[in-house]
């Protein structure tokens, strides 16, 4: 189902993926909603969806900025009133927000906060977010969530267990929410990302080697979810692998993992000869 221009809330919007959706939503002339930590970023952000707004004509399309703590009950509860306050109705929740760790997992046993810190952004502050609208959209009788998640949930990847943890919750989270209030007009997307350049991906140098998709592309596959709002938004190869590990999981990881250490490798040797 395709949905016209309405309300989208969009987080983790300061910068990369969730910077490029949400201008790219302003050019398809939704009012956007824009959340993450950084008031300054965010600010920024708003010109230039404000430039896509009026660039493609749209008119009474508005941005907002909402500088929010993903982590914190009471300043998510805070915004979440400031957003119903502003819209009366909401139509669509982009949770992108997120964080990255990747780290061997023998090297995380003393660090359980790893994986605290990951589940605090990119489940429980995609979840808490969520229920706080859910009352809305529930009352609207439609509401549609999409949620950022990663190709690396859908085979075996090495070294990222604490982030792949946490979005294997929250895809887990958004089957639920779909199943329980599918037949209310909440529905939901699920987006499988391949490795996206950003600030994120950056921060671990040998993928500076590695080819990847562009945030603007990554943002169109959000803007896919929130206007098109299929069930999930994935690659070709991203959909063979999950098939094949719920039919093959042993055989596909023993297949698979030594090929990515191989990878990571080569990649170390390229990013070493780059400038």
């Amino acid at each position: 189902m395709s949905r016209g221009p309405g309300v989208v809330v969009v987080t983790g919007s300061s910068s990369g993926i969730g910077a490029e959706a949400a201008v790219q939503l302003g050019e398809h002339g939704w009012t956007v909603c824009l959340l993450a930590r950084r008031p300054d970023e965010l600010l920024a952000v708003a010109e230039r969806v404000r430039a896509a707004q009026e660039s493609s004509g749209s008119t009474g399309a508005t941005v907002h900025t909402y500088p929010v703590d993903l982590t914190d009950d009471a300043d998510v509860a805070r915004v979440v009133g400031l957003v119903l306050d502003d819209h009366p109705r909401v139509d669509v929740l982009v949770n992108n927000a997120g964080r990255s760790i990747r780290r061997p997992i023998r090297e995380s046993i003393d660090r359980v906060h790893d994986y605290e810190r990951t589940m605090a952004v990119n489940y429980l502050g995609a979840v808490r977010l969520t229920l706080g609208l859910l009352p809305r959209f529930l009352e609207q009788g439609q509401g549609h969530v999409v949620f950022s998640s990663t190709m690396s949930t859908q085979l075996p990847i090495p070294l990222f267990s604490a982030y792949l943890g946490s979005k294997a919750a929250l895809e887990s989270f958004a089957r639920s929410l779909l199943a329980e209030h599918g037949h209310h007009g909440v529905t939901t997307t699920t987006v499988y990302f391949p490795m996206v350049r950003t600030q994120m991906s950056g921060a671990t140098s040998i993928y500076s080697a590695m080819p990847m998709m562009d945030a603007h592309r990554a943002g169109r596959w959000l803007v896919k979810g929130a206007v098109d709002q299929p069930t999930r938004v994935t690659s070709l190869g991203g959909a063979m692998s999950e098939a094949g590990m719920s039919v093959l999981p042993g055989v596909l990881t023993k297949v698979i993992t030594p090929g990515i250490r191989r990878m990571d490798k080569r990649l170390a040797r390229r990013a070493r000869r780059m400038p």
